[in-house]
């Protein structure tokens, strides 16, 4: 039983890391109510954006200037750092394993703090909140019945939800921006659309973003990366269709699954929110 579950685990490691792609359910036109999409632009991380500029359900906006979402950025440029000081970078989240840390190792500016949020870590165990092996068998179904082609995406995207060390991960990521009042935060994997893809599906669903907004807010990375199969809708279905099955609302992931507390979700919204 336990070499099964840890081939689950590397299965689902892999597929989060983002290895190939299926066909994209959905256009990459930027979201309504988001004009500055290639407001901010760096040479070495193509996926690089802001989170800010989209409208609530009830009317308010998140703010732009506040965090940034990215793609790798071991390779940015001397003018691309300099970029960052001017945004006023000072915290930087890295979603990626440690072969990816040790292997493309962030370029920072000076003085921008590191912190590491490890989507796939092994640091709290093997655990899962279901069996890790019925969830399994469902994303394959899932995977098949939407005609993807890979099989590995199907599967890494419910087990974000599924993985208790993926709650670490992204419950640190959340507190991270809700506690730097010093500058703006940026985060990132590798492709910047996966595991960065879901962090930024759970920051805009506690800030009251419509699904519609944050479904095409994750489809932009097939525009950003210039790759029309990079990312596909039915992969963060497969995410959202987990926390309706294990929590019953993203409201209930946030506090149960990733132990976001009160003060946290007020002090994001209260960053965030205009």
């Amino acid at each position: 039983m336990r070499v099964r579950r840890t081939l689950v685990v590397v299965a689902a490691a892999a597929a989060v890391v983002g290895g190939v792609s299926v066909p994209a359910l959905a256009n990459t036109q930027a979201p309504a109510g988001f004009a500055s999409v290639d407001a901010v632009q760096l040479e070495g991380a193509r996926n690089f954006r802001d989170v800010g500029g989209y409208t609530t359900a009830d009317g308010r906006t998140v703010r732009t200037g506040v965090v940034y979402r990215s793609n790798k950025i071991s390779n940015l440029t001397d003018a691309d750092l300099q970029r960052l000081t001017a945004l006023n970078v000072t915290l930087d989240v890295d979603l990626r394993n440690v072969v990816e840390r040790h292997e493309e190792p962030d370029r920072l500016p000076a003085g921008v703090r590191y912190q590491v949020a490890d989507v796939v870590s092994l640091e709290h165990g093997l655990r899962f909140h279901d069996n890790a092996v019925v969830t399994l068998v469902k994303a394959i179904a899932a995977g098949l019945f939407n005609g993807s082609d890979n099989l590995g995406q199907s599967i890494g995207y419910p087990f974000m939800v599924d993985f208790v060390g993926a709650d670490y991960a992204f419950g640190d990521l959340m507190r991270a921006i809700a506690a730097n009042d010093s500058g703006a935060t940026m985060f990132h994997c590798s492709a910047g659309k996966d595991r960065t893809g879901w962090g930024t599906a759970i920051l805009l669903s506690l800030l009251g973003v419509p699904r519609a907004t944050i479904e095409a807010d994750f489809m932009l990375s097939n525009e950003k990366l210039g790759d029309p199969k990079a990312v596909e809708l039915s992969w963060l279905h497969a995410a959202f269709d987990e926390v309706d099955h294990l929590y019953g609302s993203m409201d209930a992931y946030a506090r149960q699954g990733l132990r976001l507390d009160d003060a946290t979700i007020n002090a994001l919204r209260a960053r965030l929110l205009v």
